[in-house]
């Protein structure tokens, strides 16, 4: 049993025995009594099957607006390998079907189990173990034995930090890596041993750890895009600038100076895609955009007349105009902060 978390509550109320015809949820019978949610507990019948006889039974006691974790049930003692009752073993050992069972009243034989935040609460609903009834201001030690007491539920938004300095917030992520703890199996297998400090052997406890390649993609991708598409990291970008020559197969300045662009790049160590597929500026750039090039050089016949090309980076909003002179300057120093800033 743990602790309670909060003081509970008076009780304020006698418990009533209310007719709740076809009420099963309990945002269904918090409806139905016009009252709030967290003013209603659910019941949900766990079963752990015996090497001989029928399977032992436990009552988990939510709160209405709450879900249950297994990951913890599993944790408690004797809860390792439940499984949930089947509706059967529920009718024979409660007397009702699901939607209206609860803690009162309960043969000696079903363990109740109760969340921190319900045996916590008084005056609350619950259902009556008989089929289209539920039972209202109820409390424990009254009108219900105290149950055991454990964390069974999912946190929620709000919820007290576990360090007591603040509130719970929580935010969806990827896991891109994982620990496991092999204990000491395979240790054993391989007699892979080191000596206590009472000389004794004992087999080593081993661990290891993955990293999901393919997860991280995806995870860069979540972190890094807009509506126009992808904005890789540099380190991870396929490319790390590209040249979109307008005119490409038209025009002989424009085709000569993404060439020699594209050849200083290369000698300088950047790894640059030339687009010389002759595409609209409106197609090519967009297709780019999708693809997530961190920096892009565009080259056209009017630029060019005044010795310029535009540049400029995926996360920028609005292109520079750079000498083609200096250009390749611009790019490699512009790629080298990248690298430096990690992004």
């Amino acid at each position: 049993s743990i602790a309670l978390i909060a003081q509970r509550a008076a009780p304020k109320e006698s418990m009533q025995k209310v007719a709740t015809p076809g009420q099963k949820r309990c945002e269904d019978v918090a409806q139905f009594l016009k009252m709030d949610l967290i003013r209603t507990i659910k019941s949900l019948v766990l079963a752990v099957d015996q090497e001989t006889g029928p399977a032992k039974l436990f009552m988990v006691l939510l709160r209405g607006d709450h879900e249950l974790n297994e990951i913890k049930v599993n944790k408690i003692a004797g809860l390792s390998a439940f499984r949930f009752a089947t509706d059967t073993e529920i009718l024979a050992a409660c007397g009702s079907p699901v939607g209206y069972l609860g803690p009162v009243g309960l043969p000696s034989s079903v363990q109740v189990i109760a969340d921190r935040t319900v045996a916590n609460m008084s005056d609350f609903v619950c259902g009556a173990n008989a089929e289209g009834f539920h039972l209202t201001g109820v409390n424990w030690g009254r009108d219900a034995p105290e149950p055991l007491v454990a964390d069974v539920r999912n946190a929620v938004v709000g919820d007290p930090s576990p360090d007591g300095k603040g509130t719970v917030e929580i935010c969806r992520g990827i896991e891109v890596g994982h620990v496991f703890q092999l204990g000491t199996r395979y240790s054993e297998a391989m007699k892979c041993t080191y000596l206590d400090e009472n000389g004794k052997a004992q087999a080593m406890v081993m661990g290891c750890y993955g990293i999901g390649v393919t997860r991280l993609l995806g995870a860069a991708i979540e972190q890094g895009h807009d509506e126009r598409g992808i904005i890789w990291p540099i380190s991870m970008a396929p490319f790390e600038v590209v040249i979109c020559p307008v005119g490409y197969d038209k025009s002989d300045a424009v085709r000569d100076a993404a060439n020699h662009l594209h050849q200083e790049l290369l000698a300088a160590g950047v790894d640059v895609v030339l687009d010389d597929r002759g595409e609209r500026p409106g197609a090519m750039f967009a297709d780019w955009e999708l693809i997530g090039v961190p920096y892009r050089v565009v080259i056209g016949e009017r630029g060019l007349k005044e010795g310029q090309v535009e540049f400029q980076g995926r996360r920028e909003s609005a292109a520079q105009l750079i000498p083609l002179t200096s250009i390749a300057q611009t790019i490699t120093t512009a790629i080298h902060t990248a690298k430096n800033n990690l992004i």
